[in-house]
């Protein structure tokens, strides 16, 4: 089973969703025939490199409230976080552009760490309260989970892997895709949002199922074949 993830390291409720799907692998009996793959999307492109706002102000102005209502938002959405067993520090949090950071992720994916290159970005982003568009603060994540710094500093220095995040976001368009995180679950069933570990869970089930019934059905409608020396 192949599953497609579009998300943005800027994004709470991305590393919510991210981590009730894992959660709900857990007990997911096929779990080990699962391929995640991790798509890039960018909430906000034009997005400034520095920090040039707090969170709250950034909220209030991107939405309209006051920083009082800001602030209660992102309290609702800590605690949400916190229920999954994330630790989220808006206090800290600097928005930021993710461009650099989605182009690392790609690069990580190569080398066979994206899952957790994916995971050090997030936690960076909403518990430490780092800088991802900070070229050092990416070498320093990307060594933390066993990247070459050099590597990653000459990738990062260069315009290596901008077309694969650009392919993500053509590709997320042609499906319609306006908001993150979204799943695709073998290229059939699509899933907006931090929706619960069991709404995952079911759907596991159900894709993992109609793939069994078409296995059987391509048993049932076999034509002339040929096993151990007979053919029939």
């Amino acid at each position: 089973m192949k599953i497609q993830i579009w998300s943005d390291f800027s994004c709470p409720f991305c590393y919510i969703g991210k981590h009730h799907l894992n959660q709900a692998l857990v007990s997911f009996a096929e779990k080990e025939s699962v391929e995640i793959v991790l798509r890039s999307f960018e909430l906000d492109p034009s997005a400034p490199k520095s920090k040039q706002k707090d969170i709250y102000t950034h909220i209030s102005e991107k939405y309209d409230m006051s920083i009082p209502e800001a602030n209660e938002m992102t309290a609702n959405i800590a605690q949400q976080a916190k229920q999954t067993g994330l630790d989220f520090h808006f206090d800290r949090l600097i928005p930021t552009n993710t461009f650099d950071a989605h182009r690392l992720l790609h690069y990580a994916a190569e080398q066979g760490v994206m899952d957790a290159t994916s995971e050090a970005l997030f936690k960076g982003m909403f518990t430490n309260g780092l800088n991802l568009a900070d070229i050092d603060t990416l070498i320093n994540l990307a060594n933390e989970v066993g990247l070459e710094s050099s590597e990653v500093q000459a990738v990062l220095n260069s315009d290596r892997y901008m077309d694969s995040v650009r392919a993500d976001e053509s590709f997320a368009r042609q499906l319609k895709i306006t908001s993150v995180p979204f799943f695709v679950f073998d290229n059939k069933y699509a899933v907006s949002g931090a929706q619960p570990s069991s709404v995952f869970s079911e759907i596991l089930v159900k894709v993992q199922e109609e793939k069994a019934r078409l296995i059987q059905l391509d048993n049932a409608s076999q034509g002339p074949s040929c096993s151990d020396d007979i053919c029939y």
